[in-house]
Parts: structure tokens; sequence; C-alpha cells
């Protein structure tokens, strides 16, 4: 139990009706969880608004109830507080609720449209290689020191991520790295947190469902930084052109990574091939076990915040020469015919862009780049034609297909992909629906040493259709389709 005040330190409150001394046993959002002696918040959400369930809560059990309007009528043995942004007060609430478990480890947030799951899952395996305990907050998988915890959001609402962050001071973690969504950031999902440090990797187009228009979405990233204190570091891509607008207004410790640009922080590709590049990074070689331009800045990345965070330069370059990338990022195998596959979760037209070219670069004459390809349902609609457009351009031949069409009509998603496509490369493009034959299709396409590349799901074990989650594993079915041949 924590009393009220407590709860509420750092969130202005514009009124209070009832007993600040009371005592919280639980704290809520979701009214049909409320507890007895819980605190309610009501935070109006993209769906419902949570100010309609406020009597439901109190039914549940709720003596506590924060919302931004007050109700017409207030109950005697109830408190209300009132304050301007409940969602705001959320997220504090709930990490005062938790004991602020983000001021006892440090934790490093990764913001951006690509890369972020790369980087936050080479900083977890890094510090592990270390020897400290880390926690993992990705959109693969959250971990607990080696405790796997389910992950259903990029970054989970603020009472799961206290949570999380609770069981990580519990486990005696000394660090923490968590993916940072744009999502997140505008919802106030971080709110309360407190920052070691913020890493930006670089900004592309994405999410315009959400954030309507490419201006709202980079203030989104850029919110995350000016919210950082003058005790952390903020870590920018120099290479991307909106890598210093990030960097603008933040109190935070500027530092910046690239390849190309002047930065702190400076890396060179030397050698490149499909097990790995050699790259030349702060005056030292290092071999590492990634792949591709895009994954130099990630491991650039990885690298400055692990001096920020004062490790030693040698032993972080050790280490980084013996760890693997993310689960469904350039992920690859080889078919006993000698076809390579690669799974990999580009679903932007920067990522496929990005994956296509390490392919074409890595790839001996006369060999094929076949890309199975497909776009979410119920998202960005104006990504569709332009991801599909890299695809033609970058691969000999392209087969569409569905990724998660959710409520949507694949065979509509796929016409918008296909508006796309320049008439003289149609012919060296083909349209199915059905994901698993898509794959299938492209492995029977592929000659000895051609390269087949399975875009846009990754690590994902599912698919979305009509509102339910079927089993879909691409690796799995790409391995299946090669074990056919």
């Amino acid at each position: 139990m924590i009393e009220l005040k407590d709860i509420l330190h750092g969130i202005p409150v514009r009124q209070v009706i009832g007993n600040l001394n009371v005592a919280v046993s639980d704290l809520n959002f979701d009214s049909r969880k409320v507890m007895p002696n819980g605190m309610f918040v009501a935070v109006a959400g993209l769906h419902t608004d949570g100010h309609q369930y406020i009597d439901a809560a109190i039914n549940q059990g709720a003596t506590v109830v924060l919302c931004e309007q007050l109700p017409e009528i207030t109950k005697d043995d109830i408190t209300y507080v009132q304050v301007d942004d409940s969602a705001f007060a959320l997220g504090v609430s709930a990490s005062n609720y938790f004991g602020n478990p983000s001021r006892k480890l440090r934790l490093v947030g990764v913001t951006g449209t690509n890369g972020k799951t790369t980087i936050v899952t080479l900083l977890y395996k890094l510090f592990r290689k270390l020897g400290y305990e880390v926690g993992l907050l990705s959109t693969v998988h959250n971990l607990v020191g080696d405790r796997v915890v389910a992950a259903t959001h990029t970054t989970p609402d603020p009472l799961a991520l206290n949570k999380l962050l609770h069981e990580m001071v519990d486990a005696g973690c000394d660090y923490c790295f968590m993916e940072v969504s744009s999502h997140a950031i505008v919802q106030q999902r971080i709110a309360g947190l407190n920052f070691a440090g913020g890493i930006f990797s670089n900004i592309t187009h994405d999410h315009l469902d959400f954030h309507k228009t490419f201006d709202e979405y980079i203030k989104a990233k850029k919110t995350f930084f000016d919210g950082l204190d003058r005790f952390a570091f903020a870590l920018s891509n120099a290479d991307d052109k909106h890598g210093a607008v990030m960097l603008q207004n933040t109190f935070a410790h500027k530092k910046t990574y690239g390849l190309k640009h002047m930065a702190d922080f400076k890396a060179k590709v030397i050698e490149s091939h499909f097990d790995g590049m050699l790259l030349y990074l702060d005056g030292q070689e290092v071999w590492v076990k990634l792949v591709g331009n895009f994954n130099a800045y990630n491991i650039l990345a990885v690298y400055g915040a692990a001096i920020l965070l004062e490790q030693e330069t040698m032993k972080i370059l050790t280490a980084l020469s013996n760890i693997t990338g993310a689960e469904g990022r350039f992920d690859t195998t080889i078919s006993k015919n000698g076809v390579i596959g690669i799974v990999d979760y580009a679903h932007t037209p920067d990522a496929v862009q990005n994956v296509l070219e390490t392919i074409g670069d890595l790839r001996k004459n006369k060999v094929h780049i076949i890309t199975v390809l497909g776009c979410g349902g119920d998202r960005d609609k104006a990504k569709r034609p332009v991801m599909a457009a890299v695809a033609v351009k970058y691969s000999d031949k392209v087969v569409i297909t569905s990724d998660n069409p959710r409520t949507e009509d694949p065979m509509q998603i796929i016409q918008d992909m296909e508006s796309g496509i320049p008439q003289d490369k149609k012919r060296n493009v083909f349209s199915i629906a059905d994901r698993r034959e898509a794959i299938r299709a492209a492995c029977h396409l592929a000659q000895p040493g051609d390269i087949v590349l399975v875009a846009g799901k990754g690590h994902e074990k599912y698919q979305e259709i009509k509102g339910q989650r079927y089993d879909f594993d691409d690796k799995a079915v790409l391995v299946g389709a090669f074990n056919e041949q």
C-alpha cells in the first residue's frame, strides 16, 4: 500500500476532492482490472475514453479516481484528482507506485524509424558479455536478465513498463536498454522515467497513419531528446538529415556518430561478406557478425553508447566481435541447392532499400535477387506503392503478397502496392496473396546461388487476418520451401 500523496509526486494537480492521505492498493487505467481500494486513471485513448468508465471502476472497488474531467456527481467516499493530462499523470503515477525503478538502474532509450531493435539487442548482449546484469525492452521480447517476457508493443504501457523495470531492479540489473517508439512518446508512456541516455538511429517514412504528417513524426522523436536532463547523454546519427534536429533543445550531453560526416564516433566498412564485415572503428579494426552499412550504423551507435556509459574501448570491441544481431534481422539460411535465403523485418521503404542494397553489394555476377514483400493492413497506406517501387528497382523478381492484412482485404493492399510499379518492370512481378505460397513460389523461381529475401515480418511468429492471429514464421516457411527443392 502506498499513500495517494506519494503517488501524485511530480504531477501538476488542478483540484482534489477528498483525502490525499488515503492508502492505494493498486493502480490501473482499465476499469475491469481495478482492485478494492485501488486508483483508477481515466485516460482518453485512441478508441475509448476512460472517463466513460469511472462509475464502473468505482463499482469494482476504486477509492481514488484521477481524471481530466470530473464527473457531474461525485461520491463522498471517493477521492477525485483532476489534472490537465491524465496520460502524463499515469506515467508519473506508475513510476512513483513502483518506487521509481528507472532511477535505480541506468536506462537507455533508442528511438528512430529503423534499427531500434538491433541497437537495443546488441547493447543488451554487449553489456551481458561485459559482466553486467541487464534488462531489455524490445519489439521481439522483453528480458529481465535471462527471463523472457513476451512483448505486445514496441514500448509497453506505463504500468507494464514500470512493473518490468521494478522486476529488473529486484533481479539486480545494472542497465536496461529499451526501444522508444514514436507512439509511446506521444501517448506519454515514458512519462516519469529517468533516462541515462538516448540514441537516435534515423527517421524515414512510417507511421503517418498515426502522426498524419512527417513533421509531426519528427516532432515526436525530438520530444524524447528534449526531455533528457543534463546528466544524460544524447547520441545522434550525424549522417541522417534530421540527426542534428534531435539535439537542438536537449539539456543532455550531445554526441554524434556516422560513416560519412564529421562525428564523435566514426567507422568505415573495409570488407563485407554474408557472414559479417570488417570495420575500421574509431582507429581500430574489428570483425563483426553483422552485414551492411545500416548495421555499421547500428554497431557505431552501440559502441558510442558503451563509451558514454564509461566502458573500456578494447573490452567493447572484443565483445562486439562475438555478438550476433536480433532475431529476424538479416537472418540468413542456405538451401541444399545453394540458394541463399534472408529473412528481414524491413517494413519501410528505406529499410527495404537498405537491405536490398546490401544484398546487391554482396552478390556475385549473374546471381538473381528475388524479393517477397507485403504491406500491413490498417496502417500507413502511402508507403505501399513506394515500397513496391523500391523492391522492383533493386530486385530481379518480386513476389507481392500479404503481410499482416488485419481488417483489410489483402488484394486491395496488393493493388495499392502494384500502383507503384513502373510498366517496364511489371513482367518481373508476381502477386500471390497467400504468404506461404508466395514464399514457396520465390524459392521455386530461384536457381543455385540466387538470393531470396523475405521482408516485412522478421521475428514475428504470427499473421494477423480479420482480427485473428494465426501461427506463421517466415524463417520456418522459407526453410520448409527450401527442403521441397
